[in-house]
């Protein structure tokens, strides 16, 4: 098998993880508060990439956290973990994961503004195509107007500016230490969350029973999603982020009984279209 395929299947792996990630936090928040999942998944997730840091003899304490594009991306990561994590338990898990499908967008956007990237009219007419996608999902104003559903908006903003500063953080920090680190505020912004809002929920053994497939499917979703843009070229491997979005359909409509409605999916097939086809007219240009 080619790198590419390897790549391909990585990332369609990736997805995977990542959309059985997010039913079980739906799972589980249906027993706790939102932040109280994220401090338990993410809490073990932070420990789990810290010893793997160790035991590659990779350096947890640098001064290079200090730097402004780490610092600002563990606080993305943090934020991007508590409004996901509250979006989903609040908000159908297909509406979700379809206004996630706004990063690609979104990053496109964020690079212009702040990177200085050339963007052509082409693909400015893509980023606006997605935002209106992104509107006949949400639905601002009109009947079937959810304001959780800016949670999944605010989720997606912060994954992107995750993504924008993991592009501007020091090349010498390796790629596990950096999750390490980007991992190691949610616990503390979980805690922060529990106390202001809503407190710590008793725990019980069916709302933990989930949290071990939690974690296995979060390490797995981030390895195999570093993995593909590893081994396979980025051009080819990067459209096949999109298959999350038909994996948590699937399991929104099978397990959780959603049905989404014609809105939804015009609005989810218009944001992966505009997505697309910035992508296609990023590779052209390279």
């Amino acid at each position: 098998m080619s790198d590419n395929l390897k790549g391909i299947a990585l990332m369609v792996l990736a997805m995977l993880g990542l959309a059985c990630t997010d039913s079980v936090v739906k799972l589980m928040a249906a027993y706790m508060p939102a932040p109280q999942v994220i401090l338990i998944v993410g809490g073990a997730t932070a420990l789990i990439f810290s010893a793997a840091a160790l035991i590659h003899r990779e350096p947890l304490f640098s001064r290079d956290f200090l730097h402004p594009a780490v610092v600002g991306r563990s606080l993305a990561e943090a934020v991007a973990a508590l409004t996901i994590t509250a979006s989903i338990a609040l908000v159908p898990l297909a509406t979700v994961s379809a206004l996630m499908q706004l990063n690609p967008i979104l990053v496109t956007l964020g690079a212009a503004l702040f990177f200085g990237e050339q963007v052509g009219w082409r693909r400015w007419a893509a980023i606006a195509a997605g935002m209106v996608g992104m509107l006949m999902i949400v639905r601002p104003g009109l009947s079937g107007f959810d304001p959780n559903a800016l949670l999944a908006v605010a989720a997606a903003v912060a994954l992107s500016a995750r993504d924008l500063t993991t592009r501007a953080a020091p090349r010498a920090i390796p790629s596990l230490t950096l999750a390490a680190w980007g991992f190691s505020l949610v616990p503390f912004a979980a805690v922060a969350a529990l106390l202001i809002g809503p407190g710590f929920s008793p725990l019980n053994a069916a709302s933990l029973a989930w949290a071990p497939l939690g974690v296995l499917f979060t390490l797995t979703g981030y390895w195999a999603l570093t993995a593909a843009v590893r081994v396979g070229e980025l051009s080819t491997v990067a459209p096949f982020r999109y298959s999350r979005l038909l994996f948590a359909t699937l399991i929104a409509v099978t397990f959780f009984n959603e049905r989404p409605d014609g809105w939804t999916i015009a609005g989810s097939l218009l944001i992966i279209a505009a997505g697309l086809y910035a992508f296609l007219r990023e590779r052209r240009r390279s």
